[in-house]
């Protein structure tokens, strides 16, 4: 049988293979980007509850009302304004079947999407998949912050879509209120919609506030975004997350939603709905994150490796630039072989798989894993 590839340029994720290279070389995973401490005892207790309560059908294809209406509290206490639980907000199975049933509903074969380089490395198959065209813009190298010149310049009459992301995996930095003053003035006028990937946005340190599309009336009436309650409460293996969009959008979305998910897990979603009245359950945060990053980086202090500025999400990029001259896919194998430490190579995340010689680090882990890592770098 001759199978025609949808996607013939793509094979294990860059997690897949550098997990399995840490099991295999008993090596401290900070590749791929999860917690390793527990989940609030309150929300796995809430699960159980709504799981003997009986409450593990099929929940309704947009949601559960009761955590629809939360997160419309949720965004009305954080942004200040109204959104319609019944129109705007549809729950998800995790982020990422948000995002491919937008760019599925939304995006036709010859259109283009603007990504943000580097990128996750799911946005362009998901754009492929659905035969349109992903073009890359590469974030400024000195302190990977939007280039709008450039940006400008790969707006055509093709363009469908503008995808962001922040704060930004895998560089850890945010957008600033110009960028969406500049993001309103590209799109103003046209039809192109914006996809925001806003999945870490209450894991923002150094009293940066988080700077939503939802801020921008221009914006908020042709974007769509993402969240996830995995990345947010440190459960990434529950795969729930949600969207919110405009009515007309929307309505669009969920035709595919149904087909692809139709629905996320039932107790979840009601679990969750429970802890989202407590605002202090997402809003402390950077209170938990902020710590980690700032020990990582005081206990690397005396290593070779320079840190680069992280804002935001639980990643921290670090080069090695100067001491070695290994591509980062070989110097990622090779700490992970030779030293016990995996990490994630920047490389993968760009189109054009340039190598700036840096290494991202999940530092969402617990004191003691952090400074077992450490302890390897400080050594190279």
């Amino acid at each position: 049988m001759q199978i025609d590839s949808k996607l013939p340029n793509v094979g294990l994720t860059i997690f897949t293979v550098m997990s399995k290279m840490a099991q295999e070389y008993n090596a401290i995973n900070l590749s791929q980007g999860f917690p390793d401490f527990p989940v609030a005892e309150e929300l796995v207790d809430g699960i159980h509850h709504y799981m003997k309560q009986g409450m593990n059908q099929y929940a309704p294809m947009p949601g559960m009302p009761q955590l629809r209406q939360e997160i419309s509290k949720k965004l009305e206490r954080t942004y200040s304004k109204p959104f319609d639980a019944e129109t705007e907000i549809t729950v998800t199975a995790g982020a990422i079947e948000a995002l491919n049933s937008t760019i599925t509903a939304l995006v036709r074969t010859g259109e283009e999407v603007i990504i943000i380089d580097p990128a996750y490395d799911a946005y362009a198959p998901i754009i492929e998949m659905n035969g349109a065209i992903p073009v890359s813009v590469p974030l400024k190298s000195e302190d990977f912050s939007l280039d709008w010149e450039v940006i400008r310049g790969k707006v055509s009459d093709r363009t469908r879509m503008i995808l962001l992301n922040s704060p930004h995996n895998p560089t850890g930095s945010v957008i600033s209120e110009d960028d969406l003053r500049q993001l309103e003035d590209v799109v103003r006028g046209t039809d192109i919609l914006v996809l925001s990937d806003e999945v870490y946005e209450h894991i923002i340190f150094d009293g940066h506030v988080h700077q939503s599309v939802h801020w921008s009336d221009e914006l908020k009436k042709r974007s769509i975004v993402t969240n996830s309650f995995g990345k947010t409460f440190h459960a990434t293996g529950w795969r729930i997350g949600y969207m919110v969009a405009q009515p007309e959008l929307m309505k669009e979305i969920r035709k595919v939603h149904q087909y692809n998910a139709f629905c996320a897990h039932t107790p979840t979603q009601l679990a969750i709905a429970d802890y989202l009245k407590d605002p202090n359950n997402y809003e402390s945060l950077p209170e938990l994150y902020q710590p980690k990053r700032d020990l990582f980086l005081e206990l690397t202090k005396s290593s070779r490796f320079k840190p680069i500025p992280c804002s935001g999400t639980y990643f921290q990029v670090l080069s090695y630039d100067g001491i070695s001259d290994k591509g980062d896919i070989e110097m990622a194998e090779w700490m992970t072989k030779e030293h016990g430490l995996a990490a994630i190579p920047m490389s993968v995340f760009y189109d054009d798989k340039r190598d700036l010689k840096m290494l991202r680090f999940c530092f969402a882990k617990g004191e003691e894993t952090l400074k077992a890592a450490a302890d390897v770098l400080c050594a190279i």
